[in-house]
């Protein structure tokens, strides 16, 4: 017996060494960049085909690609559940038009590629799922096969999905980059340009910055008043007058000769000392005896999904809120700001108040770290149940969401409320984003472990190549048509335009190669938008491939 041989039988005889060796050496390798992309953690899966590929019986358990699928889905459903359904104004709606468009037009490529090459219906359902990289319709349609196919068949009608899949993935990635770069070549895009257009969507372009403004004049109206009439999006924090520092009230009024602390994005602080004064080089500092400041995170469930202004901050401990960090965003906080668990809030307060506003936060950072587990069981058992739901057809044909579109409906909805009543859907932003790295790589390693040996037997029989070419000519005809579409006729801008793409694609490789080439944050926008539409139509649209082949 080889060193090869042995080492085979003791990983079948421990796959939990198996899945942790598979994730250890894909997720670095993910991370290597050629021409300025990488794959990211979808090179688990790539590593778990090598390994599967040494012996048809070196797999890892269902339960474990199982679990991932859900994890991953159920997190991401909570995390941009409020973006998706708070998209639908402004351009919302016309890029998820656009999305809506491109899928089905996608599925009927897919489609007559299925005729022209004879290829079989879980072959073209996984050339589908690769050619638009979305790993929750693989595993929908793996689902639908399984309780589907003959027993007999079962492994390798459940492997040839995978197998389709994984050859038609890199191309997915690589060829949306290519038509990118190509196109706005082409085109010349100025994203300097669209920066103009930046604010309609609520793009953040710069950091907060906080500035002092002199006075110039005594003005008539509050300044509650003054900020409804200029619209000025800002926070008045601190002002000095006759001698004296505190902070803003919405009902003061400001005179000449007033000191006044402004925190906002550039842009909004040069409007408003067009209006009330010029900034002055020494910010205005606190009367430390009486007021302070301090950062505080929020861990007390109570607080995590409730407006600002319901808090009554000022009214309880003469406090403000002047800045609201969530991961690495920083939000300038209104009266109808939502806070989340897991955010940091910036407080100024009466010295002898910060303590009381602090514990009324919470302010620990250990339970910013965990999950209330009532919350998520109960939430990913209703995705669950909402998966097993048969949906008719016509013709007599049924469909189901699935595992991964159940739970990714129910995550979205939980999401969009935030709690209801004593239970807080939402997660920390940090557990959040653990959770769904981890059930990611448990997926991909899973599914590529099964896949493995069948992957490579069908490129050596030459099967494979024609499915790769397949899905190549997919994807560049899916990205080729959106851009077109979105920019010459829908006149929605690049920057935008590209997020959007990469949503369509659900695809981090391309988001991150079109903030590289924007240089502004339009294409966050256009991702968030659209993701959850195209995740749930991908998903679908997997499965009625299926059912109408199969």
């Amino acid at each position: 017996m080889t060193a090869l041989d042995t080492f085979v039988q003791f990983l079948r005889a421990n796959p939990l060494m198996l899945l942790f060796l598979v994730a250890a050496i894909g997720y670095p390798l993910g991370r290597l960049r050629v021409g300025g992309a990488s794959l990211g953690v979808a090179a688990v899966l790539f590593v778990g085909l090598a390994f599967g590929a040494l012996d048809p019986n070196l797999k890892l358990p269902d339960v474990v690609y199982n679990l991932g699928l859900v994890l991953f889905v159920y997190t991401l459903g909570l995390s941009s559940g409020s973006v998706f359904f708070g998209s639908m104004r402004r351009q919302g709606l016309k890029s998820n038009l656009l999305v809506l468009g491109m899928l089905l037009f996608a599925g009927g490529l897919a489609a007559a590629a299925k005729l022209l090459f004879n290829l079989k219906a879980t072959m073209t359902a996984g050339m589908f799922a690769g050619s638009l990289t979305n790993t929750p319709a693989l595993a929908g349609v793996i689902e639908h096969v399984s309780a589907s196919a003959p027993a007999a068949l079962m492994e390798q009608m459940t492997a040839e999905p995978v197998i389709a899949y994984s050859l038609t993935y890199p191309m997915g990635v690589l060829g949306m980059l290519l038509v990118i770069y190509v196109l706005q070549r082409v085109w010349k895009v100025d994203y300097r340009a669209e920066l103009e257009q930046a604010r309609e969507f609520g793009v953040a372009q710069e950091p907060l910055q906080n500035i002092t403004l002199r006075v110039q004049n005594d003005q008539d109206l509050t300044v509650a008043e003054l900020v409804g009439r200029h619209g000025w999006d800002v926070i008045f924090s601190r002002l000095k007058h006759g001698g004296q520092t505190r902070l803003v009230s919405g009902q003061d009024r400001l005179m000449a000769g007033d000191l006044l602390s402004v925190v906002g994005r550039r842009d909004e602080l040069e409007r408003v000392a067009a209006v009330l004064g010029h900034a002055l080089d020494d910010h205005l500092e606190f009367d430390v005896s009486v007021y302070d400041k301090r950062r505080i995170f929020i861990s007390n469930p109570a607080v995590a999904g409730r407006r600002l202004r319901d808090l009554r901050l000022g009214e309880r401990y003469g406090a403000i809120v002047s800045r609201v960090r969530r991961g690495d965003l920083e939000i300038l906080p209104h009266g109808d700001t939502v806070l989340a668990l897991g955010d940091q809030v910036r407080v100024l307060a009466p010295h002898d108040q910060l303590g009381q506003v602090a514990s009324f936060f919470g302010d620990s950072y250990r339970a910013v770290s965990e999950i209330d587990v009532l919350a998520f069981g109960l939430g990913a058992a209703l995705g669950l149940l909402v998966g097993m739901i048969p949906i008719p057809l016509p013709g007599g044909m049924t469909l189901r969401l699935g595992n991964a579109g159940g739970t990714l409906l129910v995550a979205l909805v939980l999401g969009a409320l935030g709690r209801t009543g004593p239970i807080v859907w939402e997660m920390p932003y940090s557990a959040n984003l653990t959770l769904r790295q981890v059930g990611l790589v448990f997926f991909l390693a899973g599914i590529g472990t099964r896949a493995g040996y069948a992957f490579f037997s069908t490129l050596r029989q030459g099967d494979g190549w024609l499915v790769l070419a397949a899905g190549a000519g997919l994807t560049c005809i899916i990205a080729l048509t959106t851009l077109w579409v979105g920019y010459k006729w829908m006149h929605i801008p690049m920057g935008m335009l590209v997020g959007v793409l990469a949503g369509l694609q659900t695809q981090p490789a391309v988001l991150g190669f079109g903030l590289e080439q924007s240089g502004n944050d339009l294409p966050n926008i256009g991702y968030a938008t659209v993701y959850p539409l195209a995740m749930i139509g991908k998903i679908l649209l997997a499965q009625v491939l299926l059912i109408l082949f199969l």
